[in-house]
């Protein structure tokens, strides 16, 4: 069977702009138009609001798109983009990533190998990290999850002082898990 090609090359004809409108891009017959220093101007046309940004030596913003009918301000929009591309790098400079940080543990593992898995988890949780404990049984081992679950609360038990415990040791399939998270101070 045969389908003409507008099935087959659907596409947007025109692309998603997620920036405002500014100056001859508006093209709404009547806009409310708010001035520079944020006095309202009225409702008027948007070719005489685009005149009057003209005389301002200033750009004509579209912010308020959905709203009847839409509201444009007079601004000096590479200034605006500037100051809100300063204040988004200040945002992602402040947010702090969390990331989870996985320790394996055994059934039967020795003191010191606890003590450093402990040392270890006390530094991720002082980095702000998430710390995922984990217990992989292997053959006979699977049959004593208790001893596993022993472990667990003895490792637990040596960083309960500086994490909390998010998620308590559950099975599954053969590995036995934990998660641990930061202590607000």
């Amino acid at each position: 069977m045969f389908l003409p090609a507008v099935f087959y090359f659907i596409r947007r004809c025109i692309p998603i702009n997620t920036e405002v409108m500014i100056n001859e891009e508006i093209r709404d017959p009547e806009v409310r138009v708010i001035d520079s220093d944020g006095t309202q101007l009225g409702i008027m046309s948007a070719q005489a609001a685009l005149t009057l940004a003209e005389q301002k030596e200033m750009d004509l913003v579209k912010i308020a798109a959905m709203s009847k009918p839409p509201v444009c301000k007079i601004m000096d929009y590479g200034k605006y983009r500037f100051e809100q591309d300063k204040r988004e790098k200040e945002a992602r400079k402040n947010q702090k990533v969390i990331t989870v940080k996985e320790l394996r543990l055994s059934p039967v593992i020795e003191e010191h190998d606890v003590g450093v898995r402990v040392k270890n988890c006390l530094k991720f949780l002082a980095d702000g990290n998430k710390v995922k404990v984990t217990i992989r049984f292997r053959g006979r081992m699977l049959s004593h999850s208790e001893l596993g679950l022993d472990v667990m609360k003895d490792f637990f038990g040596r960083v309960d002082d500086f994490a909390v415990m998010d998620k308590k040791p559950i099975m599954e399939g053969r590995t036995m898990s934990m998660m641990l998270s930061p202590k607000k101070q």
